[in-house]
């Protein structure tokens, strides 16, 4: 079991060592869902400090997130982003505090909703990077 978790760390090392600015954000998105659905199991399983942590790093994660939002260049999207990461951070939060499975499958939803719209802007994001760093 050591072996594929010493696997596990040096291919995300790598992913994120190789990865875009674009693509750090998907990697931050997979992140926050993985811990979510891990902290479901953890929840059925009884496994409370397991769910804690997995859903900590959850917030974590889309407190990284929220922090990174841009409001000069992002606007009212930035300010919509911002308002449903802090809903998001607080819905977790419930869902630790109430072992509520149903409140983690919402925010995932969420989440995945959020993932999906940064997927589909991927060249038009990675067009704004370039033209803000060479600025």
């Amino acid at each position: 079991m050591n072996g594929l978790r010493a696997y596990q760390q040096v291919n995300t090392q790598t992913s994120i060592t190789d990865a875009d600015p674009h693509k750090l954000i998907q990697l931050l998105l997979d992140g926050a869902l993985e811990r979510i659905n891990m902290a479901k199991g953890k929840i059925e399983a009884g496994d409370y400090a397991g769910k804690g942590n997995l859903i900590s790093k959850s917030m974590e994660i889309i407190g990284s997130l929220r922090s990174s939002l841009d409001f000069e260049q992002g606007g009212e999207l930035a300010g919509n982003l911002e308002a449903l990461y802090d809903y998001m951070e607080r819905g977790l939060l419930e869902a630790s505090i109430r072992n509520d499975v149903e409140k983690l499958d919402e925010i995932a939803s969420l989440l995945r909703t959020v993932k999906e719209g940064w997927q589909s802007i991927r060249e038009e994001a990675l067009d704004f990077l370039r033209q803000r760093d060479a600025g």
